[in-house]
């Protein structure tokens, strides 16, 4: 196990500080990204209308299996499906050539997600862009302590670095599997601590259908019952059983949210050669389709109910049979995707900080930039798994986090773009002192330093020789001190006592009805 990192004791620039207040200045207005770049298409629309017409195929051909949810099925045939009994609660069922699209036309091109602080409003959809952390890793992972299994504590922590973070947007959900809370209870103290140590939109439990609806329930709690009706404030992440299989559970909880008019994201997770086609364009084909079918689910409940098309393309090594993440093939995955779901008019969630490395290092940060990149050029609106995710999603890291987020400031600025007005061609700023001197002085200088570059709170830009006499220390290191000293320091929002007060009630009585479940 490793020593535990503490702080050089040495005296900390004032440079540093400055930086610092800068960067958390540049981040005050922005809920959100509005990208000020265009989307990056890398497919014709012949390539693009192969893909629908193969998505369509499968749907049409082969079909969807939805297992242990008749009202679904329901649903599904009264639109118009064919469903056929294959066994006790299982139909297969297929979908005519266009009828999903027909059903998705009510789906909502852009939507607002609630924040209990409405400063912090996400807009999904169109140009916005909205980072999330990580979702789902049963372990965690810092320099000192090593892996070992997610905890509550973990599991606040997380949230308290994601809330402390300005350059990410949205809370997140299950950042990490707290689990040392019984699992029938564990979404109850989850949704709380979103709710407790955050002021941002969040994720809710989709595990089962009344985890849902406990999540639905909290958030009423909080809003309001009439806010809720009218208003998305909570969504739910629900994964297709790949391939092609949508099971109860799922199935029921997006019902749960759509019936609420609260959202849901649609994501097949697809690991080429195992659960999809090795192949980028099939795996995408297929993509399609399971998410359009998830989608459907959403609007037939409720028609308008807010609805993101979703994807998760992963790569696979061929001579092991392990996934891979951060690699090429499904990036330009993400690509393509991004140009599906405009043509659909429907919000898009893909891609993220993506990575099998087992530290934070440079294969870590390799591949996650290949992988995030794919998903802000892809015109993504909603990045899950922004910050923290390391060993193939299996852990979450304290310093991946920071190193993310970080980058994810990075990603502001990029997708700002470049502004082109008299004040940024700076023509006066080389007419003042002429040709042969240096511009350090000028009033367009003086005027822009502080803000004219994003300026990372994490790299360390000196020369070597500084560097080397405070210690020669890497980014993770430097990670390790930036997240303990963010958690030191940190202040949850203030919460109205009453509604504090009436969510701890409910969950005292919904954990007291039950006995724990721990498998």
């Amino acid at each position: 196990m490793a020593d535990i990192i503490t702080e050089p004791k040495r005296a900390r620039g004032g440079r540093n500080q400055r930086r610092e207040a800068r960067s958390g200045e540049q981040a005050v207005h922005r809920p959100y990204i509005v990208r000020g770049i265009p989307t990056y298409d890398i497919l014709s629309d012949e390539s693009l209308t192969r893909i629908e017409q193969t998505a369509d195929r499968i749907l049409a051909e082969i079909g969807i299996e939805l297992r242990d949810d008749e009202p679904t099925m329901q649903l599904y045939k009264a639109a118009g499906a064919e469903v056929t009994v294959t066994r006790d609660h299982v139909w297969r069922v297929k979908f005519p050539p266009g009828m999903l699209r027909e059903i998705l036309r009510s789906a909502p091109a852009e939507f607002t997600q609630h924040a209990r602080n409405p400063a912090n409003n996400v807009q999904i959809g169109g140009k916005n862009v909205v980072f999330a952390p990580s979702y789902g890793s049963p372990f965690v992972m810092d320099l000192d302590r090593g892996r070992r299994y997610g905890t509550i504590e973990d599991f606040r922590n997380f949230v308290k670095l994601s809330q402390a973070s300005p350059w990410l947007h949205h809370s997140g959900g299950t950042v990490c599997e707290p689990t040392d809370v019984p699992v029938n209870k564990r979404h109850l103290d989850m949704v709380y601590s979103h709710i407790r140590y955050s002021d941002r939109a969040f994720l809710g439990s989709i595990t089962a259908a009344d985890r849902a609806a406990d999540s639905v329930e909290m958030a009423r709690i909080l809003f309001g019952e009439a806010f809720v009706d009218q208003n998305c404030v909570v969504m739910g992440n629900f994964n297709t059983t790949s391939p092609l299989v949508i099971d109860g559970v799922t199935a029921a909880g997006i019902r749960a949210y759509a019936g609420a008019n609260q959202g849901s994201i649609h994501l097949p997770f697809l690991l080429g050669g195992a659960v999809a086609p090795l192949t980028t364009a099939g795996m995408v084909a297929q993509g399609l389709a399971e998410s359009m079918a998830s989608c459907a689910i959403a609007q037939l409940t409720r028609p308008g109910a807010p609805t993101i098309l979703a994807s998760f393309f992963s790569s696979m090594s061929l001579r092991s049979g392990s996934p891979t993440f951060g690699t090429p093939e499904p990036a330009i995955g993400s690509l393509a995707m991004g140009q599906l779901a405009r043509r659909l008019n429907m919000p898009l969630r893909c891609a993220g900080n993506f990575s099998t490395s087992k530290l934070p290092d440079g294969q870590a940060m390799q591949q996650s930039m290949m992988s995030m990149m794919s998903a802000v050029q892809g015109g993504a609106n909603y990045v899950l798994h922004s910050a923290g995710f390391l060993d193939g999603l299996l852990s979450m890291s304290y310093e991946k986090h920071v190193m993310d987020t970080d980058m994810c400031g990075a990603l502001h600025a990029y997708l700002d773009g470049m502004a082109v007005d008299d004040d940024a061609l700076a023509f006066e700023a080389l007419a003042e002192l002429g040709p042969g001197q240096h511009l350090f002085s000028t009033q367009h200088t003086l005027r822009h330093y502080e803000t004219a570059y994003w300026d990372s709170a994490l790299d360390d830009n000196r020369p070597w020789e500084t560097w080397d006499e405070q210690g020669g220390h890497d980014s993770a290191y430097r990670a390790n001190l930036r997240w303990k000293k963010t958690l030191a320091e940190f202040e949850a929002p203030a919460l109205d006592e009453g509604i504090d007060e009436a969510l701890q009630d409910f969950m005292a009585r919904k954990k007291a009805a039950v006995q724990d479940m721990w498998y």
